[in-house]
């Protein structure tokens, strides 16, 4: 799934997923006030080949609707931001720095943050060796 979206394209995806069926142009185009009929089409269809829509044909026109949830979409781009972030750190030395700001990242923002992390980071562990004892 190609990314990140732009403005638009986050207000597009909101304004399809709160339809709660699969819309069209136009069923959103009361949504953006200012903005062309061809720019929400045009939107639309980039949504749709960058894997965040999915679409049919209704007559003339294509109704799209979230291949995701909207908590589901942001945890799949984050996954891919990360997995992009240790790609480009290459070998464990250039990893430890890019944690240790994540880390105090989380600790500013939230204390009960850095606790949720260790907390997933004893079960994934505990998973893990559980795992290998198999």
């Amino acid at each position: 799934m190609p990314g990140p979206f732009g403005p638009l394209e986050t207000q597009v995806i909101d304004a399809v997923g709160r339809l709660r069926r699969p819309g069209t142009v136009r069923d959103i185009q009361g949504s953006f006030p200012g903005v062309a009929y061809t720019t929400l089409m045009t939107t639309l269809d980039r949504l749709h080949k960058k894997g965040a829509l999915r679409r049919q044909k209704v007559g003339r026109a294509f109704a799209y609707e979230p291949v995701h949830e909207r908590p589901e979409l942001e945890m799949r781009l984050a996954a891919r931001n990360v997995e992009e972030l240790l790609g480009a750190a290459r070998g464990r030395g250039a990893v430890r720095p890019l944690l240790s700001c994540f880390i105090d990242a989380v600790t500013e923002r939230d204390r009960v943050l850095l606790d949720d992390l260790e907390r997933i980071l004893k079960e994934k562990r505990a998973r893990q060796q559980r795992d290998a004892d198999r």
